[in-house]
């Protein structure tokens, strides 16, 4: 059996690196494990249950009605005034509601968006909230530690692991790194990365390439192939590499795809596979998508 599978990966790329079957499936049961336990970690996707867009000026927050924004329920009837300018998000908290930074209650506070060096998360009761930007807008990303979806979420389902799909590709650079425009769920929202160049790899003796996103030491990929909208999310999967080396070469190994946060709540913005990112083949390893996983529009299973 071993022989077979060490001739199925040198079949899949004559470039490929033997592996041992045994460690790579433990290495990406480890993958899975460790993939769970940060979707239901107190900063994973599970918890989302509001996604805010701001404009610049003044937005009350609270669960009372006559909020701009409306929070829970059981959050405090007015929590403050967001003072929104191209510059950042500033909080004045009500003087009666109970806000804290780092456990730390705070009055007045700039809350640093998650793309500064230091971003902000501020709580209240169990809800937490963080500023994000993306294309230039600032939006208020709202969750709750005890959202029900944690201990309601099902298990993720995967695809059988396959030694095949661990692939090695060459990178293919630009002569200039790009700025690329990506559609992303949200409309009207576009991601805009730097791309160094495509990868070029062989699956059952075909060719197939895909664009690169630079993102620091690794390269990230939004890809679709065959089995999306069907056995995966309709959107595309996501999948990390390393860098390549002098060589020019990095491993792929489609048993790490997985599905975008979109697929687990309506609260995230998510980039989606590009036309140029999307492959011919069937990439039947990694994630699958269960439509029964997906939040309620309001954020809860």
């Amino acid at each position: 059996m071993l022989a077979i599978i060490v001739a199925l990966i040198a079949a899949c790329s004559p470039k490929a690196q033997v592996i041992d079957p045994v460690a790579h499936e433990a290495e990406i049961l480890q993958w899975r494990t460790d993939r769970l336990a940060s979707l239901k970690s107190p900063y994973g996707y599970l918890n989302l249950v509001g996604l805010y867009w701001l404009q610049e000026g003044a937005s009350r927050i609270g669960s009372a009605e006559d909020n701009d924004i409306v929070f829970p329920a059981n959050a405090a009837p007015y929590i403050g005034e967001l003072q929104t300018t191209a510059d950042g998000v500033v909080l004045v908290v009500d003087p009666v509601a109970d806000v804290r930074y780092e456990d730390v209650p705070v009055r007045t506070i700039l809350i640093s968006d998650d793309t500064t060096e230091e971003p902000v998360a501020l709580t209240h009761e169990s809800f937490a909230w963080t500023i994000i930007k993306r294309d230039g807008r600032f939006a208020l990303r709202l969750r709750d530690f005890e959202h029900p979806a944690i201990a309601a979420f099902p298990p993720l389902e995967y695809f059988p692991i396959d030694p095949a799909l661990r692939v090695t590709a060459t990178m293919q650079p630009f002569d200039e790194p790009r700025i690329l425009n990506v559609d992303t769920t949200i409309e009207g929202l576009g991601y805009r990365p730097e791309s160094p160049g495509t990868v070029v790899f062989d699956i059952g003796g075909k060719s197939h390439e895909l664009e690169a996103y630079a993102s620091g030491d690794r390269l990230f990929f939004v890809f679709a192939d065959a089995t999306t909208g069907r056995e995966t999310y309709p959107a595309g999967r996501f999948l990390y590499a390393a860098v390549p080396g002098d060589d020019g070469r990095t491993i792929l190994d489609f048993n790490r795809a997985y599905n975008p946060p979109c697929a687990f709540n309506a609260f995230a913005t998510c980039p989606v596979a590009s036309p140029r990112n999307r492959l011919q083949a069937r990439i039947e390893a990694g994630e699958t998508f269960d439509p029964a996983a997906h939040s309620t529009p309001d954020g809860y299973l």
